[in-house]
C-alpha cells in the first residue's frame, strides 16, 4: 500500500505543479490515503492529522506477534507509540529492540517515548471510589499522561467514607477535568459531579458483587445521575476515559489550573518537532 501510495502522490504533485489542481486536492489526498497494509493490520499513519493524537494499538484479541509487528511499524515513523491492555510477553519481546519502551503493570499500557517530548499542562485529576478501581484509573491517568496532560491521582475516596473526599476538596475546585472511576453502585461521580464546575467523566468498573453485574449496575447508575456536567463511558474503559480527559484538558489553556476563579488549565503527547439537573 505504502508504494501504491506514492506513486498516486507523485502523480498528484506533478498535476498541482502543472496547475491542474490546487493545493487543498493534495492536502486532501495525504490527509485520507495514506495507511500501511501488513496482512493482518491497516496501520493508519495519518491519524494525528484528525486527532491530535496516533492511532493507538488495541491489545485485546491479538496475539503477542501481531502487537510486536504493529508496534514496530509505528515506531519506524519515529513518533510516540501506545498499545492498550498489552501482555507482558508483548513488552518483553519489544524491550529487545526498544530499550526505553515501558509497560505499566497495573493498567497494561505499553508505551514508546520518541524525541524530545513537551512540557505535562493543565491540570486532569483521576478519582477512585476504591483500591479495587485503581486498575482502571491508571490507563485513563497514564493515557492523559502521554497525551500532554499533567495528571494528579486521588484514590480510595468512595462515598462509603465521604470524609476522605471532602479532604481533597481543593484538588477537585483545581481541576480542568475529572475522571472518577468506580464500581459497585457507582455514586461517586454523582457527588464529584455536584461538586465539581468542571467535566466530570465517569467510568464505571467491573468491581463488585454479583448483582452488580460486572459493571452493569454502576453504568446505569452513572447514566441516570442527575449531577450536571457528568459523561459516562463503557464499563473499564479507562483508555477512552483518559483521551477524552486530555482532549478537554488540551483545550483548557496552557497552564495549570489556578483553583475555583480560574476554572481554567490544560493528547499522545507529540513531540516538538452539559445537561440539567434537578
Amino acid at each position: 500500500m505504502k508504494e501504491n501510495f506514492n506513486e498516486k502522490l507523485k502523480g498528484r504533485l506533478k498535476d498541482y505543479k502543472n496547475g491542474k489542481i490546487g493545493e487543498e486536492a493534495v492536502l486532501n489526498y495525504i490527509k485520507t490515503h495514506e495507511f500501511e497494509d501488513v496482512d493482518f493490520a491497516k496501520i493508519d499513519h495519518k491519524r494525528s492529522i484528525f486527532k491530535n493524537f496516533p492511532e493507538v494499538i488495541f491489545g485485546i484479541g491479538k496475539t503477542d506477534h501481531q502487537v510486536v509487528e504493529i508496534f514496530k511499524k509505528m515506531a519506524a515513523r519515529g513518533g510516540n507509540v501506545m498499545a492498550t491492555r498489552a501482555s507482558a510477553a508483548a513488552y518483553k519481546a519489544l524491550k529487545k529492540l526498544y530499550k526505553n519502551v515501558e509497560y505499566d503493570i497495573h493498567s497494561s499500557l505499553l508505551f514508546l517515548r520518541q524525541g524530545e517530548q513537551s512540557a505535562p499542562v493543565g491540570n486532569v485529576v483521576v478519582m477512585t471510589a476504591g483500591t479495587a478501581d485503581i486498575k482502571v484509573a491508571e490507563e485513563a491517568a497514564v493515557t492523559a499522561e502521554l497525551s500532554g496532560s499533567r495528571v494528579e491521582r486521588v484514590y480510595d475516596v468512595g462515598v462509603a467514607g465521604i470524609k476522605r473526599l471532602f479532604h481533597n476538596i481543593d484538588k477537585i475546585f483545581a481541576a480542568n477535568v475529572i475522571v472518577v472511576a468506580a464500581g459497585m453502585e457507582g455514586a461517586l461521580c454523582s457527588v464529584v459531579g455536584g461538586l465539581a464546575s468542571v467535566p466530570v467523566i465517569a467510568v464505571p468498573t467491573s468491581v463488585g458483587y454479583g448483582a452488580s453485574f460486572n459493571g452493569l449496575a454502576a453504568l446505569l447508575a452513572m447514566l441516570n445521575s442527575c449531577s450536571p456536567g457528568v459523561s459516562v463511558v463503557n464499563i473499564d474503559n479507562g483508555f477512552g476515559a483518559g483521551y477524552l480527559a486530555s482532549q478537554i484538558n488540551l483545550r483548557c489553556g496552557a497552564g495549570p489550573a489556578a483553583g475555583v476563579e480560574s476554572g481554567r488549565g490544560a493528547g499522545l503527547r507529540t513531540n516538538k518537532k452539559t445537561g440539567g439537573g434537578r
